[in-house]
């Protein structure tokens, strides 16, 4: 991300969260129905890593405390 802009953070905060929602409802899919259990653990170490960017996101946008 090239802008520190919190509204440009909190877009693509917003973004990260329904594509984490999208796959959220695909590995439900794929859980009734096991056939590509490769895909399942694709799809799920996404979701890990789009959770993981939108904390490092959430982060920024707390002001850092005086010592």
């Amino acid at each position: 991300m090239d802008t520190f802009e919190p509204s440009a953070i909190a877009a693509r905060i917003a973004e990260l969260r329904r594509e984490h929602r999208a796959l959220d409802e695909r590995i439900d899919q794929l859980a009734a129905n096991p056939v590509d259990e490769l895909e399942a653990k694709r799809l799920k170490r996404r979701k890990l890593q789009i959770k993981d960017c939108i904390a490092r996101l959430e982060s920024m946008l707390i002001p850092d405390q005086p010592a």
